[in-house]
């Protein structure tokens, strides 16, 4: 008998023992299996934390801008705060400008990213507004819809769609043979000694124009300058076609 009453509390103190163990692993096994439930959860809280805490980018919008008189791709990208300045407004333009960035001509179309929304909003606005021509006079609009390289091979381009518009004839051909036998490209040419210079009308421009020429054959939606290359270049041909049937057909002096 006195060794049974120290079984007991033995006994008692191994079930103890092991309830205690048995509590310890439930206490253990629950916070495990809450670690890994949590664990699971946890990329989709992380993403959604960032994606609330990182601020969207801004991204650049592109916008088409028309050239004006005392342009520079300087003052443009400045304008619609291009990023990289004018070297990137460049090259995002070279096919359009050419090799000289400093050459730009009014009326030049080109592609501007720009992350100002005023700007976006207000280019958008103007360009979507119809045209209202100056002095009643009708636009060449599908020639200024597109883009031409400010250059020979651009000018002759932009002069062909104008004058297919009015029902002028002639062609790339005729017109670049007679530009380099008459100002080889150079659309300021000015000619100071012949007959016509004599008489105070000098021939000017990439064909070779005087001024009452010029004013008589002048071609409505091009500029009033005969400096002007796709001004110049449809006078000269609205001329020679009334003359000649076409500039095609001019193969020296006119």
């Amino acid at each position: 008998m006195p060794r049974g009453k120290h079984r007991r509390p033995r006994s008692s103190q191994l079930t103890r023992r092991v309830a205690a163990v048995g509590t310890g692993g439930a206490a253990l096994t629950l916070p495990l299996l809450g670690a890994t439930q949590a664990g699971a959860a946890q990329p989709a809280q992380s993403a959604s934390a960032v994606a609330q805490s990182v601020p969207q980018a801004k991204t650049s919008k592109s916008v088409t801008y028309t050239v004006t008189k005392g342009d520079s791709l300087a003052r443009i990208a400045d304008k619609f705060d291009v990023s990289g300045g004018w070297k990137q407004l460049y090259k995002d333009n070279r096919a359009a400008v050419g090799d000289d960035p400093k050459l730009i001509h009014p009326g030049l179309k080109l592609k501007v990213k720009t992350a100002k929304t005023d700007a976006v909003k207000k280019t958008a606005t103007k360009s979507s507004a119809p045209a209202k021509p100056a002095g009643g006079v009708a636009q060449a609009t599908q020639a200024s819809a597109k883009t031409y390289a400010n250059n020979l091979d651009g000018w002759i381009r932009e002069a062909l769609d104008v004058m297919a518009q009015k029902g002028i004839p002639g062609s790339y051909d005729g017109i670049y043979r007679n530009i380099m036998r008459e100002s080889s490209g150079n659309p300021l040419a000015i000619n100071n000694w012949d007959s016509n210079a004599a008489k105070g009308t000098p021939s000017k421009g990439l064909l070779q124009v005087i001024d009452p020429t010029f004013a008589a054959y002048h071609v409505p939606g091009t500029s009033f300058d005969p400096y002007d290359p796709v001004a110049n270049i449809t006078a000269a041909c609205n001329y020679a076609a009334a003359r000649y049937g076409s500039i095609d057909n001019v193969n020296g002096p006119y």
